[in-house]
């Protein structure tokens, strides 16, 4: 077994390490785009190239690697030419920009210090609010990159769709997240279970999961519209768990481990904590929360976890995941449209993650 284990890890480093060379290329194609002309300022190509460095490529992959490994498990690892490989890992890429783009503006909203172990883009001294723009060009990105290596194809509409899809789902889902819990102004009676399924379906599940299996099933050729919804209602559980293990970790998580500071207490965010609890909470624990939830200092940041902690939330976490991924399996394993193969690589990535 541990050999297989050994195995596994090996084949994932060396995959890694092939998605990071496609990543290479892009960069200096977008570095070097024709359609900004010959005149563009070296000064203007050496931002482009720092700001796309150090936003883009940094974070586990997970979203980008998906795309090869569901185009894998719908053809068939033998059928696969290098051509076609090499173009799920641009797509993974896509992806990758999609994320940059997301978590650069999501830093600036959420006053972030930390991003992936290291200062948020916003925060560089030379950067600032710059970032703002940065963000809209990451996103440009995207369409840059399926216009060189996709016009001729013909799921270019599709993928064009996908993404523009994807990223108004996203974008409302980040709206209902803000509006729901606007730093400075506590409002518990917005914190319900159903809203807050709603905002992690919306703000994560669907660019998460969804987007890159839908763009390997697109890649291989699937037109069948059962396989995309059986796609998009497993999609949608391993979301949601995702995001709530992003919530645990986001408390309970080690921020050496996870890369980032939690602040989701400081910025009243509606957290699957903090409804977890208002559901379990006695009548003097809901007014600790009143009292301390939203606010930044450490003594109401300690004393909302301190409740957490009496609530026993770390206890119920680990019970909603195990119970969680039974059902996640049970999906998959219940339908015959999709290989089995197309959900678990990503599943696997997820499960009993630390960061």
């Amino acid at each position: 077994m541990s050999g297989n284990n050994t195995k596994q890890k090996t084949d994932a480093h060396q995959e890694k390490q092939e998605f990071l060379k496609v990543f290479d290329q892009l960069r200096d194609e977008l570095v070097h785009d024709d359609l900004l002309g010959d005149g563009q300022p070296e000064q203007t190509k050496e931002w482009m190239k720092r700001m796309i460095d150090y936003n883009v490529p940094h974070g586990k992959l997970n979203r980008g690697m998906a795309v090869l490994d569901a185009f894998k498990a719908s053809v068939g690892e033998g059928e696969m030419s290098e051509e076609q490989i090499h173009k799920a890992r641009i797509l993974g890429w896509c992806i990758e920009f999609l994320q940059a783009y997301f978590l650069v503006a999501d830093d600036i909203m959420d006053h972030s210090i930390t991003r992936r172990g290291q200062p948020c883009w916003y925060k560089q001294p030379d950067i600032g609010l710059i970032a703002i723009n940065d963000g809209i060009i990451l996103e440009s990105c995207i369409y840059r990159i399926l216009k060189k290596h996709f016009s001729t194809s013909e799921v270019y509409v599709d993928l064009l769709d996908l993404f523009h899809e994807v990223t108004h789902q996203t974008a409302h889902g980040q709206l209902l997240d803000t509006t729901t819990a606007p730093i400075g102004s506590v409002d518990l009676s917005r914190y319900t279970e159903e809203r807050y399924m709603r905002i992690v379906t919306y703000k994560t599940a669907f660019y998460t999961f969804y987007l890159p299996i839908a763009c390997g099933l697109r890649l291989q050729g699937t037109s069948d519209p059962k396989a995309y919804a059986i796609a998009e209602d497993i999609c949608m559980t391993m979301g949601q768990y995702f995001q709530i293990q992003d919530d645990y970790l986001d408390c309970f998580g080690d921020p050496e481990t996870i890369g980032k500071i939690g602040t989701d207490i400081e910025d009243n965010k509606c957290s699957w904590l903090v409804v977890q609890a208002l559901k379990r909470a006695t009548d003097e624990q809901k007014s600790v929360i009143e009292k301390n939830y939203g606010k930044s200092d450490a003594a109401s940041v300690s004393a909302i976890k301190s409740l957490y902690n009496d609530l026993e939330l770390e206890k119920l976490f680990k019970e909603y995941e195990t119970s969680s991924y039974n059902d996640m399996i049970a999906k998959i394993e219940g339908q015959d449209v999709l290989p089995k193969d197309v959900f678990m690589p990503l599943l696997n990535r997820i499960y009993k993650r630390t960061k």
